[in-house]
């Protein structure tokens, strides 16, 4: 195999994106028998089944490799054209990124940090909320440039760079404290009511596992809510106890909406931002400021604070998640 055509993969990327090989067709101007040619071809050339014939249609892994590839090379066109002076005025519109991010970093740092990013040229951003097993596969994929995540590995094809430690505070409402937690912390969080993320937020259960030596997790009641505001939100109202990010918890804990759980330590994540191997300015440009941005709002990563337990994993997001 000297080469892949580079009509052929672009065409397995439109049957990825449209989902079906007659819309395929319909994006590309051709006919379906064409699309189902060019795909074949592609699978005879590198020896390997590209799609899972469903509906829609979806990548094998080996596919997966290819899916990236087309999109990376399609960044990479956008890109020359831009510097060249043929974007804007052929059409193409503005640059996008795409990017998945952990709801708590969405919601706290993140998005200030995209106003930095200057916008000569333009550049538009499509942010995934996802989880972390997820936002991995989005870059394998190709379908994120980068990603804010709390994996180290980095995905094949992309570069890792450590953003920080991102704090949990342990917290409630002093009337929910009142009620509930008014012994030894490490026996009340295993009886107390919680607030989680989704059913895949482990962060509580963790946290207690840690104080108990890993006796249990925190108890069956427990209330799901899905958006990293609400979750604050819910503490507040003393539905339950919860780790709630830092700068959430901080203007709370100072008007006494919120009282910390003492002595339980407070939890640092460390968070890492993975971006794809690629010379692209728009990506470059946006990697430094959310740099700059997460050296001001996170905890130093080499300087961890030994009052504080450090977990491997953030709270996320759903699934499409």
């Amino acid at each position: 195999m000297d080469e892949l055509p580079l009509d052929q993969v672009r065409t397995l990327l439109a049957v990825v994106d449209e989902g079906t090989f007659d819309a395929a067709a319909t994006a590309l101007h051709v006919t379906p028998s064409a699309v189902s040619q060019r795909v074949k071809a592609l699978e005879q050339r590198t020896g390997r089944v590209l799609l899972m014939r469903t509906k829609p249609v979806r990548p094998t892994e080996s596919g997966e490799v290819v899916i990236r590839f087309a999109r990376q090379l399609a960044r990479l066109e956008r890109d020359a054209r831009a510097e060249l002076g043929m974007g804007m005025a052929d059409g193409l519109g503005p640059v996008r990124l795409p990017i998945a991010v952990n709801a708590d970093s969405l919601a706290t740092w993140f998005l200030p940090a995209l106003t930095r990013v200057p916008q000569d040229p333009p550049v538009c951003f499509e942010l995934y909320r996802e989880d972390e097993a997820h936002t991995t596969a989005l870059l394998r994929e190709g379908q994120v440039m980068a990603a804010v995540t709390s994996s180290p590995d980095p995905v094949a094809g992309c570069t890792v760079r450590a953003l920080g430690l991102a704090r949990y505070l342990p917290v409630a409402s002093p009337a929910f404290v009142g009620r509930h937690l008014t012994g030894e912390p490490a026996r009340d969080l295993r009886e107390a009511p919680l607030i989680v993320f989704d059913r895949r937020d482990e962060l509580q259960d963790t946290f207690v596992r840690t104080l108990t030596g890993g006796a249990c997790g925190a108890a069956a009641a427990r209330h799901q809510v899905p958006t990293s505001e609400g979750f604050r939100d819910a503490v507040a109202a003393g539905l339950g106890w919860g780790l709630v990010p830092e700068p959430q918890a901080r203007p709370l804990l100072e008007t006494g909406a919120l009282v910390p759980l003492e002595p339980a330590p407070p939890v640092d994540v460390p968070l890492y931002w993975q971006q794809w191997k690629l010379d692209s300015p728009a990506l470059a440009s946006v990697a430094g400021v959310v740099a700059q941005a997460a050296r001001e709002a996170l905890r130093p990563p080499d300087l961890p604070d030994r009052r504080a337990i450090t977990f491997g994993h953030a709270r996320s997001g759903p699934a499409p998640a």
